[in-house]
């Protein structure tokens, strides 16, 4: 079967599972996308390590993975999402050290949270893709010189409500707001925060 090679297209709040986020993975060299279910933490830990602006105090659990792993000289070299069973996706994190190669089966959101942290290729069987895929219609494809495409939100489905409503804040005090939520790890608040400085940038 062959490998297709998979981008992260982004990260939205579920419309279907309370509490859950859609990971959408779309196919470097065509139209399809795979949405994937994951948790909070695992939906915060991948949008956290896509942004360049948000950094957490203390390290998360994959990030305290890839330093140990980089401790002992581990590298991973790609992750393969191998199965689809019920609805739920199962996945390899493909391992290399000291030249001997090792598959550890993994849950696909902690996988990927892991690829974007090593930077290392994500990819699937074209079997999934035909099975589980949605093909974009023309004026949605993927693109990579499109911006607004390429921003990740964190949770960009959310609407505000009335106390978080930033608009009388002026920017110094923002940026100091945004300091404190990402001190006290509150990253919903801090992607809300952000999301009004950008605005008015």
């Amino acid at each position: 079967m062959s490998l297709v090679r998979l981008t992260i297209k982004g990260i939205s709040y579920s419309q279907t599972q309370s509490g859950a986020y859609a990971l959408v993975l779309s196919e470097m060299e065509g139209t399809r996308t795979l949405p994937i279910i994951i948790g909070a933490f695992e939906a915060q830990s991948i949008a956290i390590a896509l942004e360049k602006e948000i950094r957490p105090p203390r390290p998360l659990t994959h990030d305290l993975f890839k330093t140990f792993a980089e401790q002992f000289q581990i590298q991973l070299k790609e992750i393969i999402i191998h199965k689809l069973v019920d609805g739920v996706f199962f996945s390899s994190l493909i391992c290399e050290r000291d030249g001997i190669e090792e598959s550890i089966d993994a849950r696909t959101s902690d996988a990927i949270a892991l690829a974007v942290r090593f930077q290392t290729p994500i990819f699937t069987y074209e079997n999934i893709l035909d099975k589980a895929g949605i093909y974009l219609k023309a004026e949605e494809k993927f693109n990579e010189d499109d911006e607004e495409l390429e921003k990740i939100e964190l949770i960009p489905d959310i609407e505000l409500n009335e106390t978080d409503d930033f608009s009388d804040f002026s920017l110094s005090e923002l940026e100091t707001k945004l300091h404190e939520a990402v001190n006290n790890e509150d990253y919903e608040l801090a992607a809300k925060i952000r999301d009004e400085i950008d605005k008015r940038s």
